[in-house]
């Protein structure tokens, strides 16, 4: 009996060990600009989560937040931005792979995490602001268990920041048309990312952070974020570098004449009058969602009419051009001089979104997979089997020929190849081709594939990424790497290769796997294609 109590102590002290958390009324106390916080330690790392940074009025620009007189607990997770489409069921196999978190909705969203190895300790470290993905209508900083910050503060010495901000259309509708206080509301969202990042300066030293040294990183509509701040001349001077990962899309932003043809439809799906236009905030949101997507619909058909593009996705809320929040298309001359001096990290990953347009394929034998691209190829099919062998020579799965994504990785592209070329500071590209071993490997390197590695969240995601030995090697490697590039703008260390920067010419790719090689641009015939 005395063996089995001893044994028990022994395991007992050891879970202690490995989960131990700190919390108390005076643990993690720390001052900012609108009142104290109060968070907790787990594994060393202070841990703040739903700190307001900012407030406003449905469709009016934010401001900074309320202050508080008590110190504000700031334990949980904050609101996230309603959804046009609450999620009311999930596939269960790929809900098992992505395990989001879907959170609770309410206007009022705009909340910072914070990670961070020290407080109060004169340490000024490197910060790495985090913008989730979404495109730029739903999504939030708690979604998936990936962007969970506590590793990566731990193993690079980095403060970790996360943000919900307003999207769809409560970040979007261009009001513009209709009062002074709706004068931004057409990019009232990206206001809500720049206000995140001036809390960041005013604040982030009391974190232990470095304001002068802050990386925005994002993926999917997270990485179109990061080009639209990089585009945006406000925000110039609030970050220093930039990680875009899935985000490069090439569509324009929507012109001021199109925001309001889209907001007029509104106005009419709802019966409202121009002088009627404060009615708007007052409708419920549902009511205000459906409107919006019948606007939306009605605003495609007659731009489609016109031979006028509507953008990769479809007409959609999002950033555009206004004149005075961003009054340069991301990829012009303008836009790009504004952020020629922020280096880039930019990539993307083998298969993305491909293996769920094929699902039904991912173990077709090589007989069913030529037919395929017999029938949808045609006379081109043998050049598109010969450009896909030449790009991924390793390939071993008949899908395999049918899975290699050509939707975000030519944007990455082009933008490595159009920021390179004007001679500021460097680019470093990468190319995630790791094959995720769950559910047979049909899932492959998908979309959001990467992110566990990037975060060193291998033991949070095996559900994503199968939680084996290559995964955490891997990780290990990718997050330094991360980590590097948000402290000196490089990612290179001892564990990867070489890597050099991008340009045109070289198109030097980092190719992230279980055997990390860098290689030129090998899909030059696939994009053609």
């Amino acid at each position: 009996m005395k063996r089995i109590v001893l044994a028990c102590g022994i395991l007992f002290s050891g879970w202690i060990a490995q989960a131990q958390i700190t919390t108390g009324s005076n643990v993690g106390v720390v001052p900012t600009e609108s009142g104290s916080v109060r968070g907790y330690v787990h594994g060393g790392i202070y841990t703040y989560k739903g700190i307001p940074y900012a407030e406003a009025a449905r469709f009016e620009a934010p401001h900074k937040p309320k202050p508080w007189s008590n110190v504000r607990s700031s334990y949980t997770y904050g609101p996230v931005a309603p959804l046009l489409d609450p999620t009311t069921n999930v596939q269960d196999e790929s809900e098992f792979v992505f395990n989001h978190s879907w959170g609770f909705t309410n206007e009022d969203c705009m909340r910072v995490n914070v990670w961070t190895p020290g407080i109060k300790d004169g340490k000024k470290r490197p910060v790495m602001f985090w913008i989730h993905g979404g495109g730029f209508t739903s999504g939030s900083s708690q979604e998936l268990p990936s962007y969970d910050g506590e590793n990566l503060a731990k193993k690079g010495d980095v403060v970790v920041v996360s943000i919900n901000h307003r999207l769809n259309i409560l970040g979007y509708l261009d009001l513009s048309a209709y009062g002074e206080k709706y004068k931004y509301s057409a990019n009232n969202s990206v206001l809500d990312m720049k206000a995140a990042l001036e809390w960041v300066k005013n604040n982030i030293e009391a974190f232990g952070g470095d304001p002068s040294n802050v990386t925005i990183f994002g993926q999917s509509g997270g990485g179109a974020k990061v080009n639209t701040l990089m585009a945006m001349p406000s925000a110039k001077g609030l970050f220093h570098k930039a990680i875009n990962q899935s985000g490069a899309f090439r569509s324009e932003m929507l012109s001021k004449s199109t925001t309001q043809a889209i907001t007029a439809e509104v106005m009419k799906a709802l019966n409202l009058a121009p002088n009627q236009a404060d009615s708007l905030q007052k409708i419920p949101f549902p009511v205000l969602a459906n409107a919006g997507k019948k606007a939306l619909q009605v605003v495609a058909a007659q731009l489609k009419a016109a031979g006028k593009p509507v953008g990769g996705f479809g007409l959609s809320w999002g950033p555009s051009l206004d004149g005075d929040v961003l009054p340069y298309q991301m990829s012009s001359k303008e836009a790009l001089d504004l952020s020629k001096d922020i280096p880039l990290l930019i990539g993307t990953v083998k298969n993305e979104f491909a293996p769920f347009a094929n699902m039904a394929m991912a173990n077709a034998t090589a007989a069913e997979v030529e037919a395929v691209i017999q029938k949808t190829y045609g006379a081109k099919a043998e050049a598109y089997k010969a450009a896909v062998k030449k790009a991924y020579p390793n390939n071993t799965r008949p899908s395999d020929l049918l899975d290699v994504d050509r939707m975000f990785r030519p944007g990455a592209v082009e933008q490595a190849n159009v920021k390179s070329a004007i001679g500021g500071a460097p680019v470093y590209m990468y190319l995630f081709t790791w094959q995720s071993p769950v559910a047979d490997g049909k899932y492959k390197a998908i979309h959001c594939g990467e992110l566990p590695f990037c975060f060193n969240n291998i033991a949070r995601c095996e559900e994503m990424t199968g939680g084996g030995k290559d995964a955490y090697v891997l990780a290990d490697k990718m997050s330094q790497a991360w980590i590097n590039f948000a402290k000196v703008g490089n990612p290179n260390h001892k564990g990867l290769p070489a890597w050099p920067t991008y340009n045109a010419t070289n198109t030097a790719t980092m190719h992230l796997d279980n055997t990390c090689v860098v290689k030129p641009q090998l899909d030059k015939d696939l994009f053609a294609l």
